[in-house]
């Protein structure tokens, strides 16, 4: 029986050699690599900073510390992502304040956003989910009209753009993130991309011990800070990988396309729900979610993959609700109930195996093993 991965990085002799030329010099963390990198991410981001980090986690506390958010403000974000985009919050004691989200997408409703709002608002962070930018026509109003800043979490979404503007390239800065399940990998790492010089200043500073950017003493520590840096041999992975961009988001989109027609007749026969791109946006292809029928709980959902793992297909349910997980329900007296859509798309929602490489014949493998995973599970 064929064992299909979840996921897989698209890894090439590109990618090996530049690593290779590095491991060969003294230099593997503060050297030259770290500049080039950013400057790439930068381009791809259309603004004109990039700053290198170790994780998508580390990039989004940073932007929130560097906007100076904290103790006693209030961030509405969205309950249907991967929990680091609230915990970054908290690390800075900043309250979470959820609203649901958009049930063709999944990205935070714009038309929840303003009931929301209270004096201690400070700002909004947004994320892009699944590699689909959140409608930022309607978020860029909101926050002009209340005049809040916000943060763009595109960890998902390197490539994509919403009406011919890049993810990342929205509100006071975004972030990017490089695990191996993502469109480009550095192992891990992640990237802030903004315009504003002095947040990515700070930011600099702040992933490196607080050190002064200006050329202090190796020694001197001008505020609080954090060990947040990137490797020089995460960073040339991560640039080698750029420079195959567009090659990869074009595969994935194909494999996307492959998956919807595949699955078009349990969308007609079983009411399943492929993803959906709306007008004006070019998705960059993060994971396959498709939803069981409307209605099906979390225990049918996981019938259906424990058939698919059965089976060797690998698989996982996308997003957990951040306000159901436990301690966010003892944090903020979250419970079933307050975000509906956040929770049925987390009930019924499956990652099925999606990487650049993924072959027709293994496309209609997973199809044919999930029709007949919803079938025994009826």
């Amino acid at each position: 029986m064929e064992e299909i991965p979840l996921s897989r990085p698209d890894l090439t002799d590109l990618e090996r050699s530049a690593v290779v030329k590095v491991l060969q010099t003294p230099q593997l963390s503060l050297g030259p690599r770290i500049p080039q990198f950013e400057a790439a991410a930068a381009k791809v981001a259309g603004v004109a900073h990039g700053v290198a980090v170790n994780s998508g986690t580390s990039g989004l506390h940073l932007i929130v510390r560097a906007l100076g958010w904290g103790e006693g403000d209030e961030v509405i974000t969205t309950p249907f992502s991967f929990i680091a985009s609230s915990n970054c919050l908290l690390f800075e004691r900043v309250k979470p304040v959820f609203v649901d989200v958009d049930p063709r997408t999944g990205n935070i409703d714009p038309a929840m956003i303003e009931s929301a709002i209270t004096p201690r608002t400070r700002g909004l962070l947004v994320v892009d989910v699944f590699g689909h930018p959140a409608d930022y026509d309607a978020i860029e109003a909101i926050a002009a009209r209340h005049g809040l800043r916000f943060i763009e979490d595109s960890c998902e979404a390197i490539g994509a753009r919403h009406r011919d503007r890049p993810a990342g390239s929205f509100g006071a800065a975004g972030c990017f993130a490089f695990y191996p399940n993502k469109q480009i990998t550095t192992g891990e790492g992640g990237m802030i991309v903004t315009d504003d010089a002095k947040l990515a200043d700070l930011c600099r500073s702040m992933r490196n011990q607080g050190r002064d950017t200006t050329g202090g003493s190796w020694l001197g520590h001008v505020r609080l800070g954090f060990n947040y840096r990137m490797s020089d041999i995460q960073a040339t992975l991560g640039t080698a990988q750029l420079e195959r961009l567009d090659v990869i988001l074009a595969e994935r989109a194909k494999v996307a396309d492959a998956y919807a027609r595949r699955l078009a007749p349990l969308v007609e026969s079983q009411g399943v729900e492929t993803p959906q791109v709306l007008p004006g946006v070019t998705m960059s292809w993060f994971v396959y979610v498709m939803r069981l029928a409307e209605g099906t709980t979390a225990e049918g959902r996981d019938r259906v993959m424990a058939h698919l793992r059965e089976q060797g297909i690998g698989c996982n349910n996308y997003f957990a609700p951040i306000h159901l997980q436990p301690f966010y329900r003892e944090l903020l007296g979250t419970k079933e109930g307050d975000f509906p859509v956040t929770e049925s798309l987390g009930a019924r929602g499956i990652a099925l195996p999606f990487f650049n490489k993924l072959t027709e014949s293994q496309i209609d493998r997973v199809a044919g093993v999930l029709a007949d995973a919803i079938d025994k599970s009826a």
